[in-house]
């Protein structure tokens, strides 16, 4: 059977009226934060550890681990109490009926304030987008506010001030309207112009938009955040440029960006177009890191694009979208879907979008499982190239450094680290580098 007819049958199996996916979906919530909780709880245990493990022996001391730890277990305390509030929100959200409340009151301003030639269904889900993000982000406010100025703060990573907090979110709110709103009127004049096979012509636009905004994003929004500027010449532009060259990667400019003005946390990348790329590297990095091992740092990142890992989840980032329109398909006209959370016999795309979302939250995580797989897999490979050209102990230093500064997990219950973490923690790496104390040597 062809996928336009076995589309149309599916659909039709799965409109089951009087079925009721308000309750499933709940179950799968509630399934995945059970199972999310107890690997939580597996890493706490983890995190109450007093002794590093026997692969950090002689890089990091007892002071630092200790630290660390501390520092763990207190985000992971915040993530479960964050996590109890936002499946709290989410369930009220369900049971309330929410969803179907505040699309009519975006019906209402529409009727209400927008101009005639403007009103209809297009500009009830655009109003409807702006309105339940900003609803939204009220409600996830106080939690950012803890993050940002008690839990870092209290570890020192922290370098927001309220007014830049405050100017980051309103800055944030205006580019969701900017960019959001004409996302989402393009996304459902597309489903309703091609009918049936909106999945390939949507597929189709989310790829350009994404093209759009890789070239979009550096030039015009990261500057209203942070300031980018044109690394001078200094030892560290030197050695990654002719690192670029000896890798034949098409660099286009080293830029250094102040992300000391917001936290102490460092890090550094490469982005763009295949034909054009840049290399942003962290004040933070550049402060308190010898020049080698900043470049064996973008050894590893450079080498993530050398062995094709980039276009590897670029490809499946694109089956996984293409696959996400499609199986969408399917439930877009599903009556029993929008009855059961309310909408009687509306039927609006952008909801369904939503509700079908909800529905794969199982699939979700099988995926988040199978990426963060490949991605550690990935990793590994990175680290290798790195040492295939010489970055070993500098790479080395570069990691154990990264996770001083950083209080980053040294330490990790496997299911845990299996299911959350993209990276393997460090002991795993060092072991994989070969690396070896001075102490183990003497």
């Amino acid at each position: 059977m062809s996928l336009a007819g076995f589309l149309p049958s599916l659909a039709a199996a799965l409109d089951k009226p009087g079925f009721n996916w308000k309750y499933l979906v709940l179950g799968f919530s509630a399934t995945k934060f059970a199972f999310e909780s107890y690997l939580s709880y597996r890493q706490y245990q983890v995190l109450k550890r007093t002794t590093p493990p026997k692969t950090l022996e002689g890089a990091i001391d007892q002071e630092t681990f200790t630290k660390t730890q501390t520092y763990g277990r207190a985000k992971a305390e915040f993530g479960f109490v964050s996590s109890v509030y936002s499946s709290i929100i989410d369930t009220a959200v369900i049971l309330a009926d929410v969803l179907p409340k505040f699309w009519n009151v975006a019906g209402s301003l529409v009727s209400l304030y927008a101009p005639a030639r403007f009103s209809g269904v297009v500009t009830q889900s655009v109003t409807f987008f702006l309105g339940y993000n900003i609803l939204s982000t009220l409600i996830s406010l106080p939690v950012s506010i803890y993050s940002t100025f008690v839990l870092e703060e209290k570890f020192g990573f922290n370098k927001q001030t309220p007014s830049l907090f405050a100017s980051d979110l309103i800055k944030g709110q205006i580019l969701t309207a900017v960019i959001g709103g004409p996302l989402i009127a393009a996304f459902l004049k597309i489903v309703d112009y091609f009918g049936a096979n909106f999945f390939y012509y949507l597929w189709v636009f989310a790829f350009v938009f994404q093209l759009f905004m890789v070239t979009v994003y550096p030039i015009v929004i990261e500057p209203l955040f942070n300031k980018v500027t044109p690394m001078k010449e200094s030892q560290v532009k030197t050695e990654v440029e002719n690192l670029a060259a000896k890798l034949k990667f098409p660099l286009r400019e080293v830029y250094q960006i102040d992300g000391s003005k917001r936290s102490a946390h460092s890090n550094a990348y490469f982005y763009g177009l295949p034909w054009a790329k840049r290399i942003v590297i962290y004040d933070t990095l550049l402060e308190k890191f010898e020049p080698i091992e900043i470049v064996a740092v973008l050894a590893h990142e450079l080498g993530h694009w050398s062995l094709s890992h980039t276009t590897q989840f670029l490809l499946i980032n694109q089956a996984y979208i293409f696959s996400l329109f499609v199986a969408f398909s399917v439930f877009i006209k599903n009556q029993s879907l929008y009855q059961s959370f309310g909408f009687g016999s509306q039927m609006p795309v952008m909801i369904g979008f939503i509700l079908f979302g909800d529905i794969l939250t199982p699939l979700n995580s099988l995926l988040q499982y199978s990426m963060s797989v490949l991605s550690r897999k990935f990793e590994y490979q990175a680290d290798a190239f790195a040492v295939k050209l010489n970055y070993a102990e500098d790479l080395c230093n570069a990691l154990i450094k990264l996770h001083i500064q950083n209080l980053s997990t040294m330490d990790a219950d496997w299911l845990y680290s299996s299911y959350h973490y993209s990276h393997p923690i460090l002991p795993e790496r060092l072991s994989a580098l070969g690396w070896k104390s001075a102490k183990k040597e003497e």
